[in-house]
């Protein structure tokens, strides 16, 4: 890997820090996730602020801190995985 695909790299990992960061910081969220293939970002996030959502407006609620970076074209393609802890705990033993 050369050092321009280094920088890269490092700049992508970054910004994905910086995403996770953002809704920590928006939501009271125990974990949040984010990775990116190419240019589709997949978010899994953990709280009980879903507890009682709907699969829209548990997808509503991420979306609000991260509209200003969705309108600006910066994200998009994105998966969105939202559980409360006890769903997390449930998911993780069946599918990871």
């Amino acid at each position: 890997m050369n050092s321009n695909e280094t920088e890269q790299v490092n700049d992508e990992a970054a910004k994905l820090k910086e995403i996770e960061q953002l809704l920590l910081n928006a939501l009271s969220l125990d974990e949040v996730h984010v990775t990116q293939a190419g240019t589709h970002y997949k978010i899994v996030a953990v709280g009980e602020c879903f507890d009682g959502m709907g699969r829209v407006k548990q997808q509503q609620t991420i979306y609000g801190p991260l509209m200003d970076r969705i309108t600006s074209g910066e994200l998009h393609a994105l998966t969105i995985n939202a559980f409360t802890p006890t769903q997390w705990k449930r998911e993780k033993v069946f599918n990871m």
